[in-house]
């Protein structure tokens, strides 16, 4: 499985419409029929978006959960029933639905952020915000990564 990498900002044309990074595309090689599945985040203004065949793990994660547990449940809820499949047009755009610009206060930009195995959408300046103190957070903590990450020390 490829990966997403990188910043990418893409504007929002006038029907609603913002290409997907000609990158992400490629890492989505194999699916682009099934479009990417959009959630918005929990704890971000952001979107959290996934391959559907990403989706089809963090449902087996999902159901290791015990079942009818309040922790299922409520993942299974959070997950699936906010998750919106967005399909790509031939010109490899999105139409990102109101209630995900909401969230992530989108307006006439977008940035595509990427995560290794997924990636997010959010409002740019937001992004690059996120972005800054993620690496500060990240430089602090670097203790706690797995020793296989002597490259960091």
């Amino acid at each position: 499985m490829a990966l997403f990498l990188g910043r990418h900002i893409h504007r929002i044309d006038r029907k609603g419409r913002v290409s997907v990074p000609a990158s992400f595309r490629a890492a989505l090689a194999g699916q682009l029929e099934q479009g990417i599945v959009a959630i918005p985040s929990f704890k971000l203004p952001a979107v959290d978006c996934y391959s559907m065949q990403k989706l089809e793990e963090l449902s087996q994660q999902v159901d290791q959960l015990p079942t009818f547990s309040e922790e299922r449940d409520d993942f299974a809820a959070a997950l699936f029933g906010s998750a919106i499949q967005l399909p790509l047009d031939g010109e490899g755009r999105i139409v990102l639905p109101d209630t995900i610009l909401a969230h992530a206060k989108i307006t006439e930009a977008v940035a595509f952020v990427g995560g290794g195995k997924s990636f997010s959408i959010w409002e740019p300046s937001a992004a690059d915000e996120f972005l800054s103190k993620a690496g500060v957070r990240a430089l602090a903590e670097r203790r706690v990564l797995k020793a296989e990450t002597e490259w960091l020390r």
